[in-house]
């Protein structure tokens, strides 16, 4: 195999990369400033090197604890729950959310052997006895797995006294009603809100 055709062969195994999208990648690179390969080359041999889990929260960081973790300024007394650290990712990138993630790292899944001990649960409720948690919104895929954690876990929530909220789920701004999903529009349906 050629070293074009292997870095194409590594490339397409990446999430959401074809074999056209990693041809046009590795050309990309053989066509322009050597520099270019030399910088994403070095990014990625110290990526394991230089980011870790944070030991609070879960998402990905190069300090302990993370940003968010560490920032005074945030609600210590609220947690988002996600599945991934990437889903914490996407949810401070709207900047509506000013309290503290916990990442799962998964959700439960029986039929794949994963329960409660696979999951950071015990840190989430550790975390929120330390912190004095109010309030614990729940930002789990609309999956059956994602659902099934939230309920698993608001039960759990419940027992202790803690508030519970699972983020709106429904249709998306600019859709179109005849493209919704019959799942998604009934969800719709139920998460109304008032004016």
């Amino acid at each position: 195999m050629s070293a074009l055709d292997a870095l194409i062969s590594h490339i397409s195994r990446l999430p959401g990369i074809g074999k056209k999208s990693a041809t046009r990648i590795a050309y990309y690179l053989l066509e322009h400033d050597r520099e270019i390969a030399t910088r994403l080359a070095e990014s990625i041999a110290t990526l394991h090197d230089r980011v870790e889990l944070c030991t609070e929260c879960g998402r990905y960081t190069e300090q302990q604890p993370c940003d968010v973790c560490s920032d005074p300024s945030r609600d210590h007394r609220t947690i988002c729950v996600v599945e991934r650290a990437q889903d914490a990712e996407v949810i401070e990138q709207s900047g509506e959310f000013s309290g503290l993630y916990h990442v799962l790292g998964g959700v439960l899944s029986p039929i794949d052997g994963i329960g409660p001990g696979e999951l950071r649960v015990s840190e989430l409720f550790d975390r929120i006895g330390r912190l004095g948690v109010t309030e614990v919104i729940l930002a789990t895929n609309p999956s059956v797995e994602g659902d099934t954690t939230a309920l698993y876990l608001v039960k759990m929530l419940q027992e202790r006294g803690i508030s519970c909220s699972r983020l709106a789920l429904g249709l998306p701004v600019g859709g179109d009603l005849e493209y919704a999903d019959r799942l998604t529009l009934a969800r719709s349906l139920r998460g109304r809100t008032r004016y």
